[in-house]
């Protein structure tokens, strides 16, 4: 599907994800305007995308940014970065929900968003449960379109260094063939794909909560959308 959409909306365009799906939208064409919402500045691709340097604090400040047709969330830190679980679920909770609070506001069509695999609510990790929990309220706000996005573990060029990624990263393109049957969901994926996937999702006009997981993903990335 081709059809040339009115606008979108990028949360966390400087982020691993992020970047990748606006090269991906800048590329297609398929929107009229692009607005990248991000703390720093960030290269853009196209003409069509305008940048935003923004205070995620106060997203209600820039309530008419969200009047778009498509909104993208690929906010996400680590409590390493973020230092304090508090600052942690701030980023990955707080600034999504806020966010979707405004898309409703605003008539939005799609609201896609990047979880992760393991998000749980009742889940005794810190991490998942955060996931799993805005996950749960983002379908309480009666977003007309919500598609969520659990890949395992993202692989590409992040903007900080990551010891424990980068291992995880090098063993998993060692141990990547032997990953099939029941191991296969655990492989980890490429940022670019996810980025795929979302596009793909973003030109078909499926209404209600739809939930893919990381394998779903790696399909989803290989169709036209």
């Amino acid at each position: 599907m081709n059809q040339i959409k009115t606008s979108a909306l990028i949360m966390g365009a400087s982020g691993l994800v992020g970047r990748e799906l606006v090269k991906i939208l800048s590329q297609q064409k398929k929107y009229k305007r692009i607005h990248l919402l991000v703390r720093k500045s960030v290269e853009i691709p196209d003409t069509a995308c305008e940048q935003h340097i923004i205070d995620f604090n106060q997203l209600t400040h820039y309530s008419e940014l969200f009047q778009v047709t498509d909104v993208y969330c690929c906010l996400g830190t680590t409590i390493k970065k973020a230092k304090t679980k508090e600052a942690f679920r701030k980023v990955d909770f707080e600034y999504p929900i806020e966010a979707a609070k405004l898309a409703v506001a605003a008539g939005v069509e799609k609201f896609l968003i990047i979880t992760s695999m393991g998000a749980n609510p009742e889940s005794t990790f810190f991490y998942n449960r955060v996931k799993g929990e805005v996950e749960e309220s983002l379908t309480k706000f009666g977003l007309k379109s919500l598609h969520i996005f659990r890949p395992s573990l993202l692989l590409g060029e992040r903007g900080e260094f990551r010891i424990g990624e980068r291992i995880a990263a090098k063993a998993s393109g060692v141990l990547g063939t032997f990953m099939k049957g029941p191991l296969r969901p655990y492989k980890a994926i490429q940022a670019r794909t996810v980025a795929a996937a979302m596009s793909t999702i973003a030109s078909f006009g499926k209404n209600g909560v739809h939930t893919y997981p990381s394998q779903e993903i790696e399909q989803l990335a290989k169709e036209k959308g």
